[in-house]
């Protein structure tokens, strides 16, 4: 075995930067001394293994500034089955990624999972193992060359809080191995895990009641925290936390340059607590930082916290001491929905002003929506101040998004509804929450023209927003949602299926044809993305804070940026509103290109409009030296 002394010089020098802090918290956490050795160890080995490519990519983006803070970053998002049925499939519309100006493109879980118990690919049986239906660990180091060699950055979800119970270490501790029945929390009765269940919110509360399961194998309780095939790791036990940490830089050493730790708030695990954002979930992060930063310096962390801001910001860690380098910007996409729903802007207003006063350094990953459902963690103190009570406000938001609501023509459908708690969680493709396929259902131009217009507005939102903008696949060509799941024994207890539908290739013949639905959109979402990427106001480092146009039905957002300023106005309005700004000197509408006053500016129902202006630098020293 090498020596610590004759190991790569370049290693030595990131490591001798770091191993204070990471030895300081490894032994805090655990107190073993060879476990910490195993773990450097693993790590030398991990860093032997990258190739040399991929050595060269690391040093040269640790030359560069953060490329994700830059206005000219589009993401995608998406199933690989879906999108193309395999890997190969994307390398074959590969054309297609760059015709979108895609730079961040989000592999959904392809890693290997067991059919009919994968919850989406979240059920991982082999971390080093993809899908063979979806391809191979070679398939997928392909496809990440052919990205860098693009300039676009792969990003992969890393499932750490949990194993499919067909998982090797699953398999072995149903067969009664102790080692491996240490990896999770087994109990011999259910008077501990009753214990858990005071203080523990379930996530699943009605289709996966419970965060404890069965296991006739060995005749004990499990810990499963979202569904009974998904068993919930023991980061207590050292062993967990080093060979995890090896899967994930196993997936880095395959070209991923994005890590989304999934469900991470719920990785450390302590009786007579809620077992979420517990301190030590924020050591765990720290280290895998540091051990990234060692290894693979060119990866970043996304952290997947899907809860309030002042639960979200802690994993951005601290400027000495960062965790994520990413965050999801959840309550911002929910209060959008919400919006839409009400037509009144002061939630979202509240949640922005939140935002931004976060430092800049802070980068959020923005999205309309996602693989997921969207659940209503929404500010209800500050909506008591309106009259609204949070069960009967819930009710109205679904109604309304699932059309049940008079004038309504959003399609979307209820998940995870519990009625005894008047709660659910709400399901849909952007394009048929916005009204579009309920349009086409009834034939209605008019309403069809608004939805389109709406979809336009919210697309035009999330490209203002400081950040990384992610685009679901099939939203930029207004995919509707997918019925067909309810024909699918493996999918219609799922109502999330309903927006991840297969991506519809015919339509894409159809992008230049401005008389179809996806002709539209995609135009659209292209011209946004081209005026984001074209205008320096709109990177990450912008100052950025709200406007007061006095229309409760108009958001307004300010930008500046080294001489640069841009007005933006959102109307979700059913009707046309006009937002007071009194802003005096001559704009430009950069997406209509005319020149335009910002004191009276008049917006049809759910448009927007991006005023731009340039000044220039006048400030002279008139400092005297003589």
């Amino acid at each position: 075995m090498i020596s610590r002394e004759d190991w790569a010089k370049e290693f030595l020098r990131r490591l001798s930067k770091r191993e204070d802090e990471m030895k300081w918290l490894y032994m805090e956490l655990y107190n073993d001394q060879d476990a910490y050795d195993y773990f450097v160890g693993m790590l030398y080995r991990m860093y032997c293994e990258r190739s040399e490519t991929l050595r060269a990519w690391d040093r040269e983006r640790l030359g560069k500034s953060a490329w994700y803070q830059k206005n000219d970053v589009l993401g995608m998002v998406m199933y690989v089955n879906c999108f193309a049925e395999n890997i190969r499939g994307i390398l074959d519309h590969f054309d297609y990624l760059q015709k979108c100006g895609i730079k961040y493109l989000h592999l959904m879980p392809p890693l290997e999972s067991p059919e009919g118990k994968s919850d989406g690919g979240y059920a991982v049986s082999d971390f080093r193992k993809i899908e063979p239906e979806l391809g191979t660990m070679e398939d997928l180091a392909e496809l990440s060359a052919r990205c860098h060699e693009a300039g676009i950055y792969v990003c992969l979800d890393f499932v750490m809080n949990h194993t499919s119970d067909e998982h090797e270490w699953a398999i072995k501790a149903k067969q009664g191995n102790p080692d491996y029945m240490n990896r999770y929390f087994f109990f011999d009765n259910w008077d501990i895990p009753n214990e858990f269940e005071k203080t523990v919110p379930q996530v699943f509360p009605t289709t996966a009641p419970g965060n404890f399961s069965w296991c006739p194998e060995v005749g004990k309780v499990v810990m499963t925290t979202f569904y009974p095939y998904q068993w919930d790791l023991n980061y207590g036990n050292c062993v967990v936390f080093n060979d995890m940490t090896e899967n994930m830089l196993y997936l880095c050493n395959n070209g991923v340059d994005i890590v989304r730790l999934d469900a991470t708030p719920y990785i450390w695990k302590e009786l007579g607590t809620n077992c979420r954002n517990l301190p030590k979930v924020h050591t765990l992060v720290r280290i895998m930082r540091l051990a990234s930063e060692i290894v693979c310096p060119g990866t970043l962390l996304l952290g997947e916290v899907v809860m309030e801001p002042s639960k979200v910001v802690p994993y951005f860690g601290t400027v000495e001491k960062p965790e994520c380098h990413l965050l999801y910007n959840v309550t911002t996409m929910a209060s959008t929905w919400h919006t839409v729903a009400t037509k009144d802007v002061n939630l979202l207003k509240h949640q922005l002003s939140s935002v931004f006063a976060l430092p800049g350094d802070y980068t959020f990953l923005n999205y309309l929506r996602c693989h997921d459902d969207i659940g209503w963690g929404l500010d209800y103190d500050f909506l008591a101040n309106y009259g609204m009570e949070q069960v009967a406000h819930k009710k109205f938001l679904n109604d309304y998004l699932t059309g049940n609501y008079y004038g309504s023509y959003a399609r979307g459908e209820l998940y995870n509804n519990d009625p005894s708690l008047g709660d659910a969680r709400l399901c849909g493709t952007t394009a048929s929450l916005c009204g579009i396929e309920g349009a086409l259902e009834t034939e209605n131009a008019e309403k069809l023209e608004d939805a389109i217009r709406l979809d336009r507005m919210l697309h035009a939102f999330l490209l203002t927003q400081s950040g990384v903008p992610v685009l679901y696949s099939g939203d930029e060509v207004g995919q509707l949602n997918d019925n067909g799941y309810h024909n699918d024994p493996l999918k219609r207890e799922d109502s999330r299926y309903i927006h991840r539908g297969n991506f519809d290739w015919k339509k894409v013949q159809n992008l230049q044809d401005l008389s179809t639905v996806e002709g539209q959109v995609y135009s659209s979402v292209m011209k946004l993305a081209k005026i984001r990427k074209d205008y320096q106001v709109f990177n990450s480092k912008a100052d950025i804070w709200l406007l007061e146009p006095y229309n409760d039905h108009i958001l307004g957002i300010g930008r500046y940026y080294e001489g640069q300023k841009l007005l933006a106005l959102f109307n979700f309005a059913d009707a046309e509103e006009i937002a007071w700004l009194y802003e005096e000197g001559e704009y430009t509408d950069l997406w209509t290109g005319i020149k335009k006053d910002a004191m009276e500016v008049h917006l049809k129902a759910h448009d927007f409009v991006w005023l731009y202006r340039e000044f220039e630098d006048t400030y002279e020293d008139e400092t005297d030296f003589s």
